[in-house]
C-alpha cells in the first residue's frame, strides 16, 4: 500500500452529546502526530461548513485547549442537519465538496454523527470513488439514542443514560416530600428507539426508579396507561412514569401529536419535531384521575449533561476518533468505526471493529422486544445487564472556581493547500 499524503478533515453532525468532542480530540491528537497527514482541519457546522468553505486549522489551536475537548459537551465545531441529494439526481453539492477537498488537499475525511450523518458520509464516499478522487472516508458513531446499526452501542449513550438514571433517582426522592401524593411523568428523548428511556430502569436497581417505562418499540394505549397509573397511585400514593418522546398508538401516530403542532414540523431528513408529550400525558392523568401531576421534559439537558458523564463513554468516544485516523492511514475507507462487546474474566470489554458505511446509514437498531416486559410498561434484566457497564466511571473534569472549564477554540480559517 502506498502512503497517502494530504490533509484530514473532521465534521460533526446531528444532535450533540456530552462526549462527541472526545471523539474529535481523538481525531485531532492522532492526526497531528501522523506524519503523512499534512494538515488537520475542522469543518464549521458539519457538511454545511464544507459547502460554505468554513474550514478551521486545528493545528493552530493551543494543545492544552484542545485537550479540554475531552470533557467539553456539545459540538465544539458546530453541527447541522443537512441532507445531501442522491448524486444521480443532483450532484451540485458533491461537486462543491470535491472542489473544497481539492482546495485543501483533503485526503482523509471523518464524519462524526448518527444515522443520518452516516448517510451523508456514505454518499460522499461513493461519490469520491465514482469520480476517482482518492480520499479515505471513515464514519465515527455518535448518538444518545443508541440506535445506530452495526455497533453494540454508540458514544454518547452511556453518559446520557447515566444522566437519565440519576435524574430519575433525584425526582423519585423529590416527588415523595409531601404528605400529598403526586404523579410525575418524565419525557425522555428517543424517536423510534427506546434505549435512552429504558436507562431509567437503572435507577430502579437501587430502589428509586420509575413505576412504569414506555418505549416506542411497543404500541401505547391510553386507557391501559391511565389504568396502570391509577392503580399504582391508589396502592402507593405516588407514581413515577418514564416515557420516550416517540411513543405512538397502534396507528403509528405519535402521542405527542394529540396535543401539539410540533410534530407537523419536519427537519431536512423528514423527522418530526417532537416535544410536549409529558404535558399531554400529565393533563390527561389530571383530568381522568384528579390527582396532582407534574410533567417534566428533560429536553436538551439529557444530551449535554457532561457533569454526569460516564468515564467509560468518554474513553470509548476518544478511542473511536483515534481508531478512525489509524484505520484510514492504514488504507481503510468507506467504513464506520463500531464497538463489539466481549467479556474477559467476567468483566465488560469493548473492542473496535469496522463496518461498511452502507450497513450503518439510515438503519435503526431498536430495543429487542424480549428485553421489554409482556405488558409493555417496563424493561427486563437483559436491558439492565446491557446498559449498566456503559455508565461506569467518574471523569476528572477540569474546573475553575468549582465550575467546569470547557474548551475555547480560536477557530482560525484554514489556508488552501500550496501545490508543489
Amino acid at each position: 500500500m502506498s502512503q497517502l499524503k494530504g490533509a484530514c478533515l473532521l465534521g460533526q453532525s446531528g444532535g450533540p452529546t456530552s462526549v462527541i468532542n472526545a471523539s474529535a480530540l481523538g481525531v485531532f491528537q492522532t492526526a497531528l502526530q501522523t506524519e503523512c497527514i499534512t494538515n488537520v482541519l475542522g469543518a464549521a457546522h458539519g457538511i454545511k461548513g464544507v459547502l460554505a468553505d468554513r474550514i478551521y486549522d486545528m493545528g493552530m489551536e493551543d494543545p492544552a485547549e484542545l485537550e479540554l475537548l475531552r470533557y467539553t459537551p456539545s459540538s465544539a465545531l458546530g453541527s447541522c442537519r443537512y441532507k445531501l441529494s442522491d448524486m444521480e439526481k443532483d450532484d451540485t453539492d458533491y461537486k462543491r465538496i470535491l472542489e473544497i477537498f481539492q482546495k485543501y488537499n483533503i485526503r482523509y475525511f471523518f464524519y462524526n454523527g448518527g444515522n443520518d450523518s452516516m448517510d451523508t458520509c456514505n454518499k460522499i464516499s461513493k461519490y469520491m470513488q465514482c469520480v476517482g478522487y482518492e480520499c479515505r472516508i471513515i464514519g465515527i458513531p455518535k448518538t444518545i439514542d443508541n440506535d445506530l446499526n452495526g455497533t453494540d452501542h454508540c458514544p454518547g449513550y452511556g453518559s446520557a443514560a447515566k444522566y437519565i438514571a440519576t435524574s430519575c433517582m433525584e425526582v423519585y426522592q423529590d416527588a415523595r416530600v409531601y404528605d400529598t401524593g403526586m404523579v410525575v411523568v418524565m419525557e425522555i428523548m428517543g424517536r423510534h428507539a427506546g434505549w435512552l428511556t429504558g436507562a431509567a430502569a437503572l435507577a430502579g436497581v437501587y430502589g428509586s426508579g420509575p413505576d412504569f417505562i414506555y418505549l416506542p418499540e411497543v404500541n401505547f394505549d391510553f386507557e391501559t396507561f391511565l389504568s396502570d397509573v391509577e392503580d399504582c397511585y391508589k396502592k402507593n400514593g405516588n407514581c413515577l412514569v418514564a416515557v420516550s418522546e416517540g411513543i405512538h398508538d397502534k396507528d403509528s401516530r405519535f402521542i405527542s401529536e394529540y396535543g401539539s403542532d410540533l410534530a407537523q414540523q419536519k427537519d431536512a431528513f423528514g423527522h418530526a419535531q417532537l416535544g410536549g408529550l409529558a404535558a399531554v400525558l400529565a393533563n390527561t392523568v389530571k383530568e381522568r384521575i384528579g390527582v396532582k401531576v407534574r410533567g417534566i421534559e428533560l429536553s436538551l439537558l439529557q444530551r449535554c449533561g457532561a457533569h454526569l458523564a460516564s468515564k467509560t463513554d468518554i474513553d470509548e468516544a476518544y478511542q473511536a476518533g483515534k481508531a478512525a485516523v489509524e484505520s484510514a492511514v492504514e488504507g481503510v475507507t468507506d467504513r464506520m468505526v463500531a464497538f463489539e462487546r466481549t467479556t474477559e474474566n467476567g468483566n465488560y470489554v469493548s473492542k473496535i471493529r469496522l463496518v461498511p458505511l452502507s450497513e450503518a446509514a439510515n438503519a435503526e437498531k431498536k430495543v429487542p422486544r424480549e428485553w421489554i416486559n409482556a405488558a409493555g410498561n417496563g424493561v427486563l434484566q437483559p436491558f439492565i445487564n446491557y446498559a449498566l457497564p456503559l455508565i461506569q466511571g467518574e471523569p476528572d473534569i477540569p474546573k475553575l472556581n468549582s465550575l467546569p472549564r470547557y474548551a475555547k477554540l480560536k477557530k482560525i480559517q484554514a489556508k488552501p493547500s500550496v501545490k508543489k
